[in-house]
């Protein structure tokens, strides 16, 4: 039976979601009104992928979470589902908090998910009480069951936060079931801890899959960990981190460990760390295995410290990223965009080796729903040149730009201009691989953001922008000459 509360959340959307539909990205997910974060139970169902996220309908501002919920077919065009849950019972009244989904043997949806319970202690302080528990459905409405929760304080290991404890990801092997969760550990930092299951409702603790020993940031939050291309990788997104280099930026970041897991000890052996996204706005990545073997990963396209940045004339707030495509390749992540986008395109517009010295635009390269692969290289062979420089989204007033010098092998990304009203972070430069000054630059465009990937996925970064929709324009600009080829394509993506 459906609570009081979630009766609630369907009602109000299916009465304002109509009004939405005109203003919303054409391809990205968004809650269609109010606020959304973290992406959940990002898994297939029913040979049809479900994606839940955090959500609070009723403002653009964070609230008691629930979980909104859509589906698709091939990552790009997405069917609103109602609501999924909301907290409505004594161990999740403060919020229905980040999880994941698994399909059980008998074709019922399993949705796992982090219970939060806040109590004001007697000298005015508020204790939250993190929890692990379950709701199981088909589909479309889903009952939580008389067991949660499923996974408490009476589990965690010594030092263990009961606060700090949250975000399983749940995933199903050889018949067994295995949930990854975030804690704090004794030493105020962040660790990912394993359980285990041969039902899927009673679980075991197992060991400390991985931990941050104060190293990457702290609370370790919105894990996810899988077999990739003969390699164990750990996806996490860590609190309170402080910068290192060019690679982390402070704050919330997001993090990839990259090793082989120990199967005694049940521990990750770490041989590589990397960000997974150089952007200004990615968070709490999680992933799915399709039934052709691709990992793909899907992400909040939105940044804590700039999530009170909203437009007033917007009717949702937070959206997610363009689903990819992770591979490892000379012991890196590497993601694309879901190559389904491809069946989307519309004319192609095609320039090779055009030479610049300045700055200029070429016929046809404009727009706000595009796919653009941009390949420059030196264009004397004397001398290599100083900086090259993208423009998009542009008119008289705005543009965002994409700077990369070949010297320090470096991008520059800068939005001061992409309509943020706002004191907020608006600059990222990130290094990247490039030989000779050669450097291949694929951009995705949606009404309210860009997706960054270089050279084939090697690094990858995300941004939202609130330019005008009428800034269209598309410009190239060098000091030093350039050859550069242009393949773009129009996305021909029809309103929701």
């Amino acid at each position: 039976m459906l609570s009081e509360k979630l009766r609630r959340a369907r009602k109000f959307e299916k009465k304002y979601l109509p009004y939405t539909v005109k203003e919303l990205p054409f391809f990205h997910v968004t809650g269609g009104i109010g606020w959304i974060n973290d992406p959940n139970g990002f898994a297939p169902f029913k040979g049809e992928y479900h994606l839940f996220f955090q959500y609070y309908p009723y403002n653009t501002k964070w609230g008691p979470m629930h979980w909104g919920h859509v589906k698709t077919k091939d990552f790009i065009r997405w069917e609103r589902l109602p609501a999924a849950l909301a907290p409505d019972t004594d161990y999740d009244k403060d919020g229905c908090f980040s999880g994941g989904a698994v399909e059980l043997p008998d074709g019922r949806h399993l949705l796992m998910y982090t219970g939060v319970r806040n109590v004001r202690r007697r000298n005015g302080k508020l204790e939250s009480f993190q929890t692990q528990c379950i709701a199981i459905g088909n589909g479309i409405d889903y009952e939580k069951i008389a067991l949660n929760p499923v996974i408490d304080a009476s589990m965690l290991p010594e030092g263990g936060s009961t606060h700090d404890f949250r975000d399983p990801k749940i995933w199903e092997e050889d018949g067994h079931y295995y949930a990854v969760v975030g804690n704090r550990s004794e030493d105020d930092s962040g660790t990912i801890l394993l359980f285990e299951s041969a039902d899927a409702l009673h679980w075991q603790y197992v060991s400390v899959l991985a931990a941050c020993h104060n190293q990457y940031g702290k609370m370790w939050e919105c894990p996810d960990f899988f077999h990739l291309d003969g390699c164990d990788v750990l996806l996490t997104s860590p609190q309170e981190m402080t910068a290192i280099g060019l690679e982390f930026h402070p704050g919330n970041a997001n993090i990839c460990l990259i090793g082989h897991l120990d199967r005694e000890k049940h521990h990750l052996v770490r041989e590589r760390v990397q960000a997974i996204d150089y952007g200004l706005d990615f968070y709490a990545p999680q992933t799915l295995k399709t039934p052709d073997g691709r990992r793909i990963m899907i992400a909040w396209m939105q940044n804590w410290e700039t999530s009170s940045c909203a437009q007033n004339d917007l009717s949702f707030f937070g959206q997610m990223t363009l689903p990819r495509e992770l591979t490892v390749r000379n012991g890196r992540l590497c993601q694309v965009p879901v190559r389904e986008i491809e069946k989307y395109r519309g004319v192609k517009i095609d320039y090779r080796n055009v030479l610049i010295t300045g700055e200029t635009s070429l016929r046809g390269i404009h727009g706000r729903c595009l796919d653009m692969t941009v390949t420059v290289r030196p264009g004397n062979e004397n001398s290599l040149y100083q900086w090259f420089r993208l423009y998009v989204a542009r008119d008289g007033e705005h543009y965002t730009m994409i700077r990369y010098k070949p010297g320090t092998g470096t991008i520059k990304v800068d939005r001061t201009h992409s309509g943020f009203p706002h004191d907020i972070v608006n600059i990222r430069e990130f290094p990247v691989t490039a030989g000779s000054g050669e450097l291949k630059m694929r951009v995705i465009l949606d009404r309210y953001s860009m997706e960054l990937f270089i050279n084939d996925g090697e690094q990858a970064a995300s941004f939202v922008l609130y330019s005008p929709q009428a800034a269209t324009a598309i410009s190239f600009a060098s000091e030093g000459a350039v050859l550069v080829d242009v393949e773009k394509y129009d996305l021909e993506i029809r309103e929701k």
